[in-house]
């Protein structure tokens, strides 16, 4: 796809004025009334809202290692389709993503792919043991520009690994994303939300509090090194508690919370279905109400999708034996448009702040979550607010298939998505390079 003339008819922009948008050579040109130039490839807009590129935290892209599963260019078709320009692919690759080439050859791939910036994430120890601190400077110093890093999927346990792993980042304005899961409160085997239902299905507990004591300990060695944190999937009403009082505090400290925890509740796991089974678990109702509002609030920064797909024999088994993970990429925009926007919690412009700007000032992606302006980079995405989409789980451009929204209406439908001012979704649909041609409306 080359970069081209893109004029945006009619478009409004975070849902509060009604514009049209010029983008020459990937970048907006103007914005107002301009004339088509001769060329140019009109997209009718009306009744559509513009944001700035989503950019996923929080993506398993799965390759090297599982590309039955997921590829970098598989993941990144997905995320096109849900309306995201970035995503950051975590290290919990085989081989784990813990040296600069391996950091560079995530990123090289993504750049070969070309649908959306694929930024690798570093691993904070090798081989995601927990031990002894993987490759930070290198990786940071890359052609990847690796400035994320985490162990997601394991806990950095070790409190002192954690400490120092915080003061090595902070010397080039690193963060460090933290997977809370305290392993002596919540093994590798728990994966029932801890309560009465889990006693009742016979799932090991994975208490809340397994989570809120790492946050609560993170948040006070940030203060101490003077360091970023981020906290991954957060799920709890503690965890909000903690992130509350953090904040409040001074203390620079990140969240995301994933949009399965902002809908989906631990009830779901009553029939079994491994499709639900997710690290860290459903939890139930008053922990999503608690996250909401923290999400509202900007207590928790970003929605993050955790996108973990899955083969089809790793998750067909027994629910305790079954994968984590659970689709995100192409349904994220949706959940949140569901469950915040309908709903009057938030906006479109407070859309935009956790699911594009917020993402990209804790990642460190200068180019992406961008104002809606003259000269700013054109990654951008075209949403029909109207729109319900029932989701069909075979009709998903991943590899994967554990979605847990199949059959659920969501309100919003993506319609465009723009990287670079280079359309890559149109009317919904992935743009291919016999489509890519100038001077046609779409």
């Amino acid at each position: 796809m080359t970069h081209g003339t893109v004029l945006i008819q009619g478009a409004s922009l975070l849902g509060e004025r009604t514009a049209d948008v010029l983008v020459v050579d990937g970048v907006v040109a103007e914005i107002g009334t301009p004339d088509a130039p001769a060329g140019a490839r009109v997209v009718d807009a009306d009744g559509l809202v513009l944001l700035p590129g989503l950019v996923d935290l929080h993506t398993h892209l799965r390759e090297p290692g599982r590309e039955d599963a997921e590829t970098v260019l598989t993941g990144s078709r997905a995320a096109a389709v849900g309306g995201y320009t970035a995503v950051l692919a975590m290290a919990n690759t085989s081989p784990v993503t813990d040296t600069a080439e391996a950091a560079e050859r995530v990123h090289d791939l993504g750049r070969a792919a070309g649908l959306v910036d694929v930024q690798p994430v570093g691993a904070v120890t090798k081989g995601l043991a927990g031990e002894e601190l993987a490759e930070l400077g290198l990786m940071a110093r890359s052609r990847a520009g690796v400035r994320v890093f985490s162990d997601d999927g394991r806990c950095v346990a070790d409190a002192r690994v954690m400490r120092r792993a915080l003061e090595y980042v902070k010397a080039f304005g690193g963060v460090v994303s933290q997977h809370a899961q305290e392993p002596t409160l919540a093994g590798p085997t728990a994966c029932c939300h801890e309560g009465e239902l889990s006693g009742r299905l016979g799932l090991p507990g994975w208490p809340g509090v397994a989570e809120e004591v790492i946050v609560a300990r993170d948040v006070m060695l940030a203060r101490h090194t003077g360091s970023r944190v981020h906290v991954a999937h957060a799920s709890t009403a503690g965890t909000v508690e903690v992130l509350r009082w953090a904040k409040s505090q001074g203390i620079d400290v990140t969240a995301e919370v994933t949009p399965h925890h902002l809908l989906l509740t631990t009830d779901l796991l009553t029939g079994y279905d491994p499709t639900y089974k997710v690290n860290p678990p459903l939890r139930p109702a008053e922990d999503v109400e608690a996250l909401r509002e923290a999400l509202a609030d900007g207590t928790i920064d970003a929605v993050a999708t955790d996108h973990a797909p899955h083969a089809r024999h790793d998750k067909e088994h027994a629910f305790v034996d079954a994968a984590f993970g659970m689709l995100g990429l192409e349904t994220a925009l949706g959940v949140v448009a569901t469950t915040m926007v309908e709903t009057g919690r938030m906006g479109w412009a407070d859309v935009a702040r956790v699911m594009s700007t917020r993402p990209a000032e804790i990642a460190g992606l200068t180019g992406q979550g961008r104002p809606l302006a003259v000269g700013e980079p054109a990654n951008l995405t075209l949403v029909d607010p109207a729109t319900a989409v029932v989701v069909d789980r075979d009709a998903s451009v991943s590899l994967s298939r554990n979605n847990p929204w199949h059959g659920r209406s969501l309100t919003a439908r993506v319609r465009a998505t723009l990287l670079r001012g280079a359309p890559t979704v149109l009317d919904g649909a992935l743009v291919t390079s016999a489509d890519d041609t100038e001077g046609t409306p779409a």
